[in-house]
């Protein structure tokens, strides 16, 4: 962000021979004016509660040369952009993000400006990090150039900042984002994932989970330590109202027990035999299927333990180069009987991992054909050709399967991608 001091020339008259151009005067008051909405904003929220977001952008609007300036959330399905509004927002409703700009714009990461009935909206991205949560809109009389863009995207980034801190003090956000009640397995286990993405500069990780409200027992989690990218995908066995309780608890466990093990440096083998042996010291008759896999940031050395899973695959151009070798390891409950076996591959610059759980290749279409392994490939492909952020790729993907099986899904389907840069 672009931050000064008042210009010591822009208060002499304007035939002075020193006074500064016009457009440096006007760019000197913005600069002044967004530092000061900066400065409002942060003194504000050491003391604010979520519900007080709306009102603190409206009242810096006037010092952006806008009229209003809103918050929009992306709903937990990713169908929709939900207002969060207060007493001195403008009306707003739901906006879809299929067919929209507000949706083109949380789709692709790049500002739009479009008239609209109270003048002019640039919808900018609100993102914390590579986390997609939703859009900014900013109205005005518009035309805001490349530089003052840039600082309403520093801006963007600190409300975004404070949706999520602010959020987890209060349920404010949460429901804002719930289309529909959320059953409690659901809730047990979306408390537990990381945030849907996240990117250095040489690695892009995405996931996505459904059904989002009635999901069971499939979780994914990833860290990312110096050079050492960690990914794991879990399916617990069982569905249904108790069922899925059940299997939510063991996808808890073995989350907790594949983050001991991470945040202990056990290797991947030991992190296997660790989540196991926790797993089955809760339930012996439990059973859940796994992917553990590592990857290297400065060479690209991917290592993969597959326990009873579907396999993953390596994209590259446009095409599948590898399916990676499954299952490689008993389910875990079992990992007493058979070592595993930890399959090694060589990833090139720009190269996508897909991991899914068998949710995603099981799931029928009304005439009872399942989705498959082919369908999955073809839609990743199509989605990568399409150049789209990491995170837009997996949306489109899980909202395939989702309408081949006109959203009612019998299996949780869940989604982990990385894309390695090299």
């Amino acid at each position: 962000m672009r931050v000064a001091g008042p210009d010591p020339r822009a208060s002499r008259p304007p035939g002075d021979p020193g006074a500064p151009p016009a457009g440096d005067a006007e760019n000197g008051r913005w600069m002044v004016d967004l530092a000061e909405a900066m400065r409002q904003v942060l003194r504000a929220s050491h003391r604010i509660r979520s519900e007080d977001l709306p009102d603190l952008v409206m009242r810096i609007a006037p010092l952006l040369d806008a009229s209003a300036v809103l918050l929009y959330l992306v709903d937990h399905q990713q169908r929709w952009l939900v207002p969060l509004t207060g007493p001195l927002s403008p009306p707003r409703q739901p906006v879809p993000i299929s067919g929209t700009v507000a949706g083109r714009t949380f789709s692709t990461l790049a500002d739009h400006e479009v008239p609209g009935a109270d003048g002019v909206s640039l919808w900018i991205p609100l993102l914390d990090g590579a986390e997609r949560l939703g859009v900014l809109e900013v109205v005005g009389t518009g035309g805001h150039d490349g530089a003052r863009r840039e600082d309403l995207r520093v801006l963007a980034t600190l409300m975004a900042e404070l949706s999520i801190t602010r959020g987890l003090y209060g349920d404010t956000m949460e429901l804002l984002r719930r289309r529909a009640p959320m059953q409690l397995p659901a809730e047990l286990l979306r408390a537990q994932l990381p945030p849907l993405t996240f990117a250095t500069e040489r690695l892009v990780i995405s996931g996505l989970l459904e059904p989002c409200y009635q999901v069971g027992g499939d979780a994914f989690d990833y860290a990312v330590n110096g050079d050492l990218a960690h990914l794991a995908l879990f399916d617990a066995v069982g569905h249904g109202s108790q069922g899925g309780l059940r299997a939510a608890v063991l996808a808890s466990i073995a989350l907790a027990g594949y983050r001991n093990a991470r945040r202990g440096a056990l290797p991947l083998v030991e992190t296997y035999h660790h989540i196991d042996r926790a797993v089955r010291a809760h339930d012996r008759a439990g059973m859940i299927t796994a992917v553990l896999a590592e990857l290297d940031q400065g060479t690209g050395r991917l290592r993969v333990i597959s326990a009873g899973h579907p396999s993953g695959l390596v994209l590259r151009g446009g095409r599948v180069v590898r399916i990676l070798p499954t299952p490689t390891a008993l389910p875990m409950t079992l990992g007493d009987l058979q070592p595993p076996h930890v399959v090694e591959e060589d990833l090139q610059p720009g190269d996508d991992v897909l991991f899914y759980t068998d949710g995603i290749v099981e799931a029928r279409s009304a005439d009872g054909e399942p989705f498959g392994v082919d369908r999955l490939v073809d839609f990743a492909v199509r989605a990568l050709a399409d150049g789209l952020p990491a995170p837009e790729t997996t949306r489109r993907l899980v909202h395939a399967i989702l309408d081949y099986q006109n959203d009612e899904l019998t299996d949780d389907a869940t989604l982990l991608m990385a894309r390695w840069l090299g």
